[in-house]
């Protein structure tokens, strides 16, 4: 069974007398472990299939299976508790906390899952050394440089050890060489065993991936 199964799925608005089609007739699977890359021009609803994949969007039709899970079918608290114990996200605006400390970043969605505040205090600690920014544990993120702010990110997305991480032009805000980083680190997760889909723009970071799949329109044109 596939982790992820989508059949027919399509998102629209209204407008008046106007229908505007985001995503038309989209039918996918990503299998555990898999790494796939969304690529399109801009419009073409990379971000919106993502928010779906995400289960932050739940205003679609169509059939949207997780791990067995109808998520079509599931009321918004049900899709929110999935989300929260499956999915993490990474985001180009890295989207920390400016008011929290790089640990109590890291510990939030933690208590969000509430873990005991012990077992947290474990996994936040090693997660700071696993990703080595333990001297930057107690800094706000207006004091980190933008690769270490996506780093923390990064940490924070899979500190809950999700089945799956999202990421959004993950190295869009980034220098060259911090985006090699980042890259690299998403590669590494994913070799041991996190399914990751990710939106770019990017070939150079989509070459990370597996496949690609080119929407344009709303449509899936090609997967590469």
């Amino acid at each position: 069974m596939s982790l992820i199964a989508l059949n027919k799925i399509e998102k629209s608005y209204q407008t008046g007398p106007t229908r505007t089609w985001v995503l038309r007739q989209i039918d996918l699977a990503v299998e555990q472990g898999d790494f796939v890359t969304l690529m399109g021009p801009s419009g073409a609803g990379k971000t919106t299939l993502l928010s779906i994949l995400g289960m932050l969007d739940g205003e679609f039709s169509g059939d949207y299976w997780f791990a067995g899970e109808p998520v079509h079918e599931l009321k918004p608290r049900a899709r929110q508790e999935l989300h929260k114990k499956h999915i993490g996200f990474v985001f180009q605006h890295y989207h920390l906390l400016d008011d929290l400390t790089v640990y109590e970043n890291l510990e939030l969605p933690l208590s969000y899952r509430d873990v005991p505040r012990k077992e947290r205090q474990g996994k936040v600690a090693e997660a700071l050394d696993r990703f080595g920014i333990v001297a930057k544990k107690d800094l706000y993120p207006n004091q980190l440089s933008g690769g270490q702010q996506q780093l923390v990110a990064v940490a924070r997305a899979v500190i809950a050890e999700p089945r799956m991480i999202l990421a959004d032009e993950p190295t869009g805000s980034l220098h060259s060489s911090q985006g090699t980083m980042i890259m690299e680190l998403l590669a590494r997760l994913n070799q041991e065993g996190v399914t990751i889909v990710q939106v770019t723009h990017d070939d150079r970071v989509a070459g990370y991936g597996r496949r690609t799949i080119l929407l344009k329109d709303g449509w899936i044109v090609d997967s590469l």
